[in-house]
């Protein structure tokens, strides 16, 4: 797995979302260049979709939510991509489980400010799903926690 370099990290904010508001429903769109392996995070109160491959679909998305009092930060990947075949999604997951740990360090330290405001946030659980239509992909995966992925 690559390291996580901050200096190839670019991060925007979709108004009306700021680095301290909202946390309900508070959206991260991370997407990449394969070319100069530049990360690119949207973090707004809804997915930008604008920065979407819909032909690649290798695009990571999370979310806060508050789930039986806890809030909880889901990420999201899609495996079966364009194609729907069985050995492009098995490829896809495991480039998908290979690369998680860096996507999310993107995502954690991207919004870094925003634990200032809300510093209990850094000990809420992490669950990756996984999205496919072959059952064996087809995962929700716990992944630690914000404070694991926090870089100083």
């Amino acid at each position: 797995m690559p390291e996580f370099q901050p200096d190839k990290l670019t991060v925007k904010f979709m108004p009306p979302t700021t680095p301290c508001l909202p946390v309900d429903g508070r959206k991260y769109t991370l997407t990449h260049s394969d070319e100069t392996g530049a990360l690119y995070l949207a973090i707004g109160t809804e997915y930008d979709c604008s920065a979407l491959n819909v032909k690649l679909r290798d695009e990571v998305m999370a979310n806060w939510d508050a789930s039986l009092g806890q809030y909880l930060l889901t990420v999201n990947v899609y495996v079966d991509g364009v194609e729907n075949e069985y050995a492009q999604a098995k490829a896809r997951y495991t480039i998908f489980r290979k690369n998680l740990n860096l996507a999310i360090t993107a995502i954690i330290n991207g919004d870094k400010e925003f634990y200032c405001f809300f510093p209990w946030l850094v000990d809420c659980p992490i669950y990756v799903q996984f999205q496919s239509s072959f059952h064996e992909f087809n995962q929700r995966i716990f992944y630690g926690t914000p404070r694991y992925y926090w870089l100083d």
